[in-house]
């Protein structure tokens, strides 16, 4: 097969599987539903603020509160598209129907990492907009310095996020296990080590970390982060090439 007939066989496994479709749509709405209702609560709380938390008040990031959750959709959508024929055993057909198996993985990856820079791109503008409405006088206005960048890297986190883990499930190949590890390391071990005083210079390093910053534009008081926002995501952008330089690695040196 060529490589357009792999990427249209790959479009169609992905369209046609419901979880896939349903944990996309999940992102769009969590995203979204969550950043209208920390926004709105933000508004609310702003005149109770003291003057520090006013400084460092950002409210392009407040509109990207949902991403907390919208990025465990994104997880496991990473996590089907790859795992999922694993555990049907549908995989030794597509092996053998594709036996160049970087051109299988690559081209699955692909079709999955465009959905996801579609679907993520437009959460992120909708998300930006619908919470800056309910900021009311308190709104960024997309023409603000680096709100656009901002708006953008939501995107661009979203799809880094789904592709890291499908990364992950190429080297794992159980949809459980694979969940079972990106779960507690991104809602865990990331924001302890985040969050303690004598690991946070190590957990600012983590991809999830790192990558937040791209959708940052008021920098908090206090904060000495090494990198910027782009310095940021493509820290984030390394942590995802070697998950999938892991997964090719693994898929060409065991069966099926």
């Amino acid at each position: 097969m060529t490589a357009t007939q792999v990427i249209r066989s790959e479009w169609t496994k992905i369209r046609s599987v419901a979880s896939t479709v349903w944990t996309l749509s999940l992102a769009v709405v969590v995203t979204i539903a969550l950043g209208m209702l920390i926004s709105a609560l933000s508004r609310n709380e702003f005149d109770g603020m003291d003057r520090g938390t006013r400084v460092s008040f950002d409210p392009t990031f407040i509109s990207f509160a949902g991403m907390s959750l919208g990025q465990l959709a994104m997880i496991v959508f990473g996590v089907l598209v790859v795992s999922n024929e694993y555990s049907t055993g549908m995989i030794r057909t597509s092996l053998a129907a594709v036996p160049q198996r970087g051109t299988f993985l690559f081209s699955k990856i692909a079709v999955a990492a465009g959905l996801a820079l579609v679907v993520g791109t437009a959460t992120s503008f909708a998300a930006f907009f619908l919470g800056q409405a309910m900021l009311g006088e308190h709104r960024a206005s997309i023409g603000d310095q680096g709100v656009l960048r901002a708006v953008i890297g939501g995107g661009l986190y979203m799809t880094l996020i789904a592709v890291f883990s499908m990364g992950v499930a190429a080297m794992l190949r159980s949809p459980m296990l694979s969940l079972g590890i990106l779960m507690p390391f991104f809602f865990l071990i990331s924001t302890v080590l985040g969050n303690v005083e004598a690991t946070e210079k190590v957990g600012r390093y983590l991809p999830d970390q790192a990558g937040s910053r791209v959708m940052q534009v008021v920098t908090p008081v206090g904060d000495d982060t090494p990198y910027g926002p782009w310095g940021g995501l493509a820290i984030m952008a390394v942590w995802t090439v070697a998950a999938l330089a892991g997964g090719y690695l693994l898929l060409r040196r065991r069966d099926a």
